[in-house]
């Protein structure tokens, strides 16, 4: 079973706005064993849109549409579909009472002409409930295949897919069982992990994948396994696991669970009953960031410092001014006086700190661009590593960030 996704608006092939709906929804599909085609965004332009739906109905048999559904003259897609069905637009009951609801308890007004629209759709379409804004969803059918019409807003968006849209692909269609276990390594580059595992990855049987995910100082190793015999999948997933855990044991840190290394690490630290704390400099908040995006963050995460500006350091987190002076802010001495103090300040387990260059200029310390020292502060003992990531703010950024967590990560499985 083959899908597409076509998001429509031009605020998305301007840069304006992030697609990430597609993301969303083609990670939804896959979990139910469809597989995507093809993501494909157009412009708020009828004949674009009508050549993407021919496109896509020759390609799958599951379209998804998301955009162009708000009250204004330039959402089209309601007049583009009923185009393309041969169809009219007519006024839904249920969507005008759900309209009249939505003014009513959030807005304390009446909807306008314009907003009362919005209860037009295709006579073909079966309406699709959005309880989360006026815009309803819509699933028309032909010849096979399904069309489905969704809010551009995420959270609409996202409720549609989970409440009612995958519910009802479920029930209309009897789908292979997928499975995917991702391996999480640190430390090691993609070819050289490829080259060290070649012989048991020319080993999978035909129906598991491997795919390589690399990113900044970290490769995702991701088993994909596909067939209607479910057990046979997940038997087979769990075997090859078995063979090649052995063979990078020295890199491997754990699982990810559709869920990121942060994540990963609030559970472990969640299971351990542990805390942790940073204090950053060049990294400027991104690892706390990290671990704030992920619900329920309060019960593992304490706080962070943000000291950017040497003088931050002094007067925050109580470093001596002499040490800088001695050593550098830029140093391994720095990096774990900050993260020895972060861990009193917070009273937290675990600590991490930052203090390097990222660049484009030498800053405060005079420091080589890219120059990062990374410190990890337990109640036991405070430890640090120096790195060099490049001359690429960004780059240094993110590689740093990375780098810290891996190093949480070993830390804490040593537990």
């Amino acid at each position: 079973m083959l899908a597409e996704i076509i998001t429509i608006g031009d605020e998305i092939l301007i840069g304006q706005v992030i697609d990430t709906n597609s993301a969303f929804i083609a990670k939804q599909l896959n979990k139910i064993g469809v597989s995507v085609y093809q993501i494909t965004s157009v412009q708020d332009d009828k004949e674009h849109i009508i050549k993407s739906l021919r496109e896509a109905e020759d390609n799958a048999n599951i379209i998804i549409l998301t955009g162009g559904l708000g009250p204004t003259k330039d959402d089209i897609t309601k007049n583009t579909l009923a185009e393309y069905f041969n169809d009219s637009l007519v006024r839904n009951e249920a969507v005008t009472k759900n309209i009249y609801r939505i003014w009513k308890d959030y807005l304390n007004n009446e909807p306008t002409q314009v907003n009362l629209d919005q209860a037009l759709v295709p006579s073909k379409a079966q309406v699709l409930m959005n309880l989360h804004g006026s815009a309803p969803g819509m699933w028309l059918e032909k010849e096979g295949k399904v069309f489905i019409s969704l809010p551009g807003v995420p959270f609409e968006m996202r409720g549609l897919i989970e409440d009612v849209v995958i519910p009802k692909l479920r029930k209309q269609y009897k789908f292979p069982y997928i499975q995917h276990e991702t391996i999480l390594t640190y430390g090691l580059g993609e070819s050289a992990l490829a080259e060290r595992i070649e012989a048991w990855e020319d080993q999978l049987p035909p129906y598991i994948k491997l795919a390589y995910l690399p990113s900044l100082g970290r490769v995702r190793l991701r088993l994909s396994g596909k067939s209607m015999d479910k057990q046979l999948i997940k038997k087979e997933i769990k075997h090859q696991i078995a063979l090649v855990l052995p063979q990078i044991e020295d890199i491997f840190v754990g699982f990810e669970r559709d869920e990121s290394i942060e994540a990963v690490i609030g559970q472990e630290l969640t299971a351990l009953g542990k805390t942790v704390a940073t204090a950053e400099s060049c990294t400027g908040g991104k690892i706390a960031e990290s671990f704030t995006a992920n619900a329920g963050a309060s019960k593992y995460f304490k706080g962070s410092v943000v000291s950017y500006a040497t003088q931050a350091k002094i007067e925050v987190l109580n470093i001596d001014a002499q040490l800088i002076e001695e050593f550098s802010v830029v140093s391994a001495e720095v990096a774990e006086a900050m993260a020895a103090s972060a861990l009193k300040l917070f009273g937290s387990d675990y600590a991490i700190a930052t203090t390097g260059n990222a660049g484009p200029e030498k800053g405060d310390a005079d420091t080589e661009i890219g120059k990062v020292f990374i410190a990890i502060a337990t109640k036991e003992k405070v430890f640090s590593e120096q790195f060099k990531f490049g001359n690429h703010r960004l780059k240094v950024i993110n590689r740093a960030s990375n780098k810290a967590l891996e190093m949480l990560q070993k830390e804490i499985l040593k537990k």
